[in-house]
C-alpha cells in the first residue's frame, strides 16, 4: 500500500477509536446512574485494579506495549470518574431555591466555586473587588444563604472584618491558603455570633476530579456551619481533613512553602548560571525534565500568592530554615567528600519517603 492509502487507514482507525471512546461513555454514564440510584460509592479501586491488569495481559497477548494500553486506560477511568462523581454531585445535593454570594468570584479558585455551586443547583452572585464592572459587596444587602470569600489572603482578612461588622445571617466560608493571617477577622465573626468556619482546597482551578484531593476544614467553633460545609462535598471524593488553625499554617508552611520555594531556588539558580542557560536548554535526563515540569508550573503561577504564602504564615520562617539547613549539609558533604554521610542521607530520606502513604 501507498503512504497515502495507509494514512488514509490510518485516519479511519482514529475515527472508529473515537466513536468507541464515545460509547464507552455513555455506558459509564449508565453505570453511575445506576449506583446512584442503588448508594453504590463512586470508585471502585478493585474493579479499577481488574480493567488495568486486564488491558495489559491484553496488550501483551497482542504484542503491544502493556505500559501504553494502561496508560490509555487510566486516562479513561479518570474521564469515567470526573463524569460520574460530576453527575452524583448534581444529583445528590441541593442547593435549589438557594443563593450564595462570592466575594473574588472573578478570580481562578473563585469561579471554580461557582462553577461547583452552580452544579448544586445554588443562584451564584458574583462581586470582586478588581472588577468594576461586578457590583460592590459591601453595598448589597448581603442576606444570601451563603458568602464564600475568595479574595486574596490580605483582602480577604479585611473582608472578614467587615463581614463581622454586618452580621450577615448567612453561613460564611473562606477558603484562603493560610489561617493565621485570617485569625482577627475570624475571631470576629464567631464574635459576632455568625455561621462561619473557613477551609482550604488543596488543588487548584485547573481541578475537575476530586478523588485524591483533599479540603481541610478549620472549625472555628461553630460545628453547625462547618458541617454545612462539609455537606457540600459530601457526594465527591475529596478527602475531608479537620485541622485546627495553627496545625494548619504550620503543616501549610512545608507543604505549600517548602515546596514553592525549593522550586523557586531552582529555576533561580538556573536563570543565575549564565553562559550555561543555552547549553542547558540541548540537554535533558529523566531526574531533570521531571523537576523542570514542576518548576515550570511554579514559574507560571501568580507570584502574589507565592509571596503571601512566604510572607504571611507565621510558622513559614520554619521550613525555609530546614531548606537552608538541607542545601548547607549537602553541601558539607560533598566538600568533605564524606561518602558514607551522603549514602546516609539519602537512605534516611528513602526510608521517609517509603513511609508515606
Amino acid at each position: 500500500m501507498t503512504l497515502e492509502t495507509l494514512r488514509k487507514r490510518l485516519t479511519e482507525l482514529d475515527r472508529e477509536l473515537i466513536a468507541l471512546i464515545a460509547a464507552r461513555q455513555r455506558i459509564v454514564a449508565d453505570i453511575g446512574a445506576h449506583k446512584i440510584q442503588n448508594g453504590v460509592p463512586t470508585r471502585d479501586y478493585e474493579r479499577e485494579r481488574e480493567v488495568l491488569k486486564g488491558a495489559r495481559e491484553h496488550a501483551a497477548a497482542l504484542q503491544l506495549d502493556p505500559d501504553l494500553a494502561e496508560e490509555i486506560m487510566r486516562q479513561l477511568i479518570r474521564s469515567s470518574l470526573t463524569h460520574q462523581e460530576q453527575t452524583r454531585v448534581a444529583a445528590e445535593t441541593s442547593g435549589a431555591g438557594k443563593r450564595v454570594l462570592i466575594i473574588g468570584g472573578a478570580g481562578k479558585m473563585g469561579a471554580w466555586f461557582a462553577s461547583f455551586l452552580s452544579s448544586q443547583g445554588y443562584e451564584v452572585q458574583i462581586s470582586d473587588p478588581v472588577r468594576d464592572d461586578l457590583p460592590d459587596w459591601r453595598e448589597l444587602q448581603l442576606d444570601q444563604d451563603m458568602i464564600v470569600v475568595a479574595t486574596p489572603i490580605k483582602v480577604t482578612a479585611d473582608v472578614l472584618v467587615a463581614l463581622a461588622e454586618r452580621r450577615p445571617p448567612g453561613l460564611i466560608v473562606d477558603i484562603g491558603s493560610l489561617k493565621t493571617p485570617l485569625r482577627a477577622g475570624l475571631e470576629a465573626l464567631v464574635k459576632a455570633g455568625c455561621q462561619v468556619t473557613s477551609i482550604h482546597p488543596m488543588f487548584g482551578p485547573e481541578t475537575r476530579l476530586l478523588s485524591g484531593r483533599h479540603i481541610v476544614f478549620v472549625d472555628l467553633g461553630a460545628s453547625e456551619a462547618t458541617q454545612k460545609v462539609r455537606d457540600l462535598f459530601g457526594s465527591t471524593m475529596a478527602e475531608l481533613i479537620d485541622m485546627t488553625l495553627e496545625e494548619h499554617d504550620r503543616l501549610i508552611a512545608y507543604v505549600l512553602g517548602l515546596s514553592h520555594a525549593l522550586n523557586l531556588a531552582f529555576f533561580t539558580a538556573l536563570s543565575m548560571s549564565g553562559e550555561l542557560v543555552p547549553r542547558l536548554k540541548t540537554l535533558s535526563s529523566t531526574t531533570f525534565d521531571a523537576q523542570i515540569a514542576v518548576a515550570s508550573l511554579v514559574a507560571r503561577d501568580n507570584p502574589n500568592l507565592y509571596f503571601e504564602i512566604q510572607a504571611l504564615n507565621e510558622y513559614g520562617g520554619e521550613s525555609l530554615q530546614a531548606l537552608s539547613e538541607a542545601v548547607a549539609r549537602i553541601q558539607a558533604l560533598v566538600v568533605d567528600g564524606d561518602q558514607a554521610g551522603f549514602v546516609a542521607l539519602m537512605r534516611a530520606g528513602r526510608e521517609y519517603l517509603e513511609n508515606r502513604p
